[in-house]
């Protein structure tokens, strides 16, 4: 969904800063009891079946790129804010870490450019090479807020045909045209599974596996076939190609052979305003042909409602405008072990109505809007949970946005390298439009990694924090619990408490508990409406600026009060120029 903000005027105050119980960054530091050692926090992001490695730790002959943090400049969308450009004839060489016989390339080859990347496994060439193009890249979406040319890398796979060991080069090298390489997954990809017992082929049906005629009619009458007795529709591996979108799918499950070799060729694969649920789909991919965003087209893996108590695993879903659009009755939904990638917009919206729902162990990278989000519009999300997922690049939104809803889970995800409009985790009133239905109940926030993420907000003028609470069109009345989080080189802040709209609603019933910080360019905490927040066992290091920044906007507002719930260390000054945004401590 959008993230756009109108322009915020300038914060020239001064403001009153109300700081209960132990003081922090008045009286320097907050207790003279020993902290205790950090909390150990529980594995974040999802278990992966591939290895990734950055290209600028690998060996090179084209020349590293970045860091930058800069919006609309390549290495900004970078993993880790860093590549290595290739002009023709150079390479980049990996040494593997485990046995792998198939390859994921993110990439960026100027506008308007296609070209490909010549494969050497310990210095052979391999027949097959990584073919790249700008198709997919270069979206513009002026009609949001803020934003510039952005999405300006791609992903690109191979089989490599053969199984390479651990210790193992293999060399990419750039052919035709220049390429930026970003960062390689290596995986082992098990051969194509078999159909399950009578099942309904796709191809028994007339489905084309050559990718050259359109299959939607027989993809169709195996939904219909198998649908009649809760069976399984097959698609064996191949190409097949719809260009059609199907509707009518419940108490039926569609499977592939797995999603390197069952692959259709769709950019709406189902669009249904309703269904009786018991879907299943799994193993194998669906990759569109999205490369504009328009927000009136369905042009999304999942448009509508699956139904209750329905399942999607093990799915790659590319150039697509959004992975899951959901409305409707999704209740129990699980979406788990899934890759979503160079999405337009959302990889995953739960767009009102969610109950139950479970979205774990996911794989999201190069979204053009928040990788994953919960919208409480028309209807609240409610009891829902967003656990275990790795998410790597949203360009123009955040990683995770709960806009909404009551009694929701954000926990054990590992985000990175935010850009533009977006903090890594995003807890926020912002309705967009109505009906909407405010964050209520319990929000829990819980074991979350936050890597690079905030950015510069170009409509505000000013950054935004790692982690976001913010009572945009109406005050933080939920219960709001952040706990064991780690936030790691965060460019601007860590903890940012806002009233985005600036219109200085209050952000209450918050509490922090439990976070290492290590690095923040500007200042651990960002306060800047009025409301309260306890704060304990937050220990920082590298901080830019200062530890507190507490200014409420707009002036006369009201009072941020910070209560120290003790255990704080390493963030105990304050900034004290509420008329000038600090600026960090390196180029950021």
């Amino acid at each position: 969904m959008r993230t756009s903000s109108p322009t915020r005027s300038s914060y020239v105050l001064a403001v009153a800063v109300a700081l209960v119980g132990t003081v922090i960054g008045v009286t320097g530091q907050a207790s003279a009891q020993r902290a205790p050692e950090p909390r150990a926090a529980a594995a974040a992001g999802a278990t992966l079946p591939f290895s990734s490695t950055e290209a600028e730790s690998a060996s090179t002959t084209g020349q590293k790129i970045g860091p930058d943090y800069t919006q609309g400049t390549l290495a900004s969308e970078a993993s880790g804010r860093q590549a290595v450009r290739l002009s023709s004839g150079q390479s980049v060489e990996f040494t593997l870490d485990r046995a792998a016989n198939a390859v994921n390339v993110a990439y960026n080859v100027p506008d308007g450019q296609s070209g490909s990347l010549a494969v050497y496994v310990n210095g052979t060439k391999l027949d097959a090479s990584l073919a790249v193009t700008s198709k997919y890249s270069y979206v513009d979406t002026p009609w949001i807020a803020g934003a510039k040319t952005h999405h300006l890398f791609d992903n690109a796979r191979l089989l490599l045909g053969r199984s390479v060991q651990a210790g193992d080069k293999v060399k990419l090298e750039a052919a035709s045209t220049e390429v930026t390489v970003d960062v390689a997954d290596f995986e082992q990809v098990d051969e194509p599974a078999t159909a399950p017992s009578g099942a309904v082929s796709v191809v028994d049906k007339g489905a084309d596996a050559t990718g050259q005629q359109d299959s939607t009619q027989a993809f169709r009458d195996a939904i219909t076939e198998a649908r009649a007795g809760g069976g399984t529709v097959w698609i064996p591996a191949g190409d097949f190609k719809l260009d059609s979108e199907l509707s009518g799918v419940e108490n039926v499950t569609i499977q592939g052979a797995g999603s390197w070799h069952s692959v259709v060729h769709a950019s709406r694969f189902i669009n249904q305003s309703s269904s009786a649920g018991k879907v299943t789909i799994k193993d194998f991919a669906v990759v569109g042909e999205v490369t504009e965003r328009v927000d009136s087209n369905p042009d999304n893996f999942v448009n509508g409602s699956l139904g209750p108590d329905s399942r999607v695993s093990g799915m790659w879903l590319q150039h697509l405008k959004v992975g899951l659009w959901l409305t409707g009755n999704n209740d129990n939904l699980v979406v788990e072990n899934n890759r979503i990638l160079d999405t337009t917009a959302d990889g995953l919206n739960l767009n009102g109505s969610a109950h139950g729902v479970q979205v774990r162990e996911n794989f999201l990278r190069n979204q053009g809007d928040d990788s994953l989000a919960m919208w409480s519009l028309n209807a609240a999300d409610t009891d829902s949970a967003f656990a275990n997922n790795t998410i790597s690049q949203p360009n123009l939104a955040n990683g995770i946005a709960i806009y909404g809803g009551s009694d929701i889970t954000v926990k054990d995800n590992l985000i990175s390298d935010t850009n533009a409009l977006g903090s890594g985790i995003a807890l926020s009133n912002q309705k967009f439009a109505d009906p909407f239905f405010p964050l209520g109940g319990t929000i829990t926030v819980s074991g979350n990694t936050l890597v690079r993420t905030g950015a510069i907000n170009p409509n505000w003028g000013h950054p935004m924090g790692a982690l976001r609470v913010d009572a945009y069109d109406s005050a933080i009345e939920a219960n709001v619990n952040i706990t064991d989080t780690t936030i790691k080189d965060s460019p601007y802040s860590a903890y940012e408490f806002v009233s985005g709209g600036g219109t200085g609603k209050d952000v209450k019933n918050v509490t922090v508990d439990g976070s290492a910080v290590d690095g923040v360019g500007t200042v651990v905490v960002q306060a800047e409406t009025p409301g309260a927040v306890t704060m304990s066992n937050v220990t920082a290091t590298g901080s830019g600026a200062a530890g507190v920044y507490n200014c409420p906007y707009p002036e006369g507002s009201g009072t941020f009060t910070l209560t120290d719930g003790g255990g704080n260390t390493g963030w105990d000054t304050t900034w004290d120029d509420c008329s000038a945004w600090p600026e960090p401590d390196s180029g950021n």
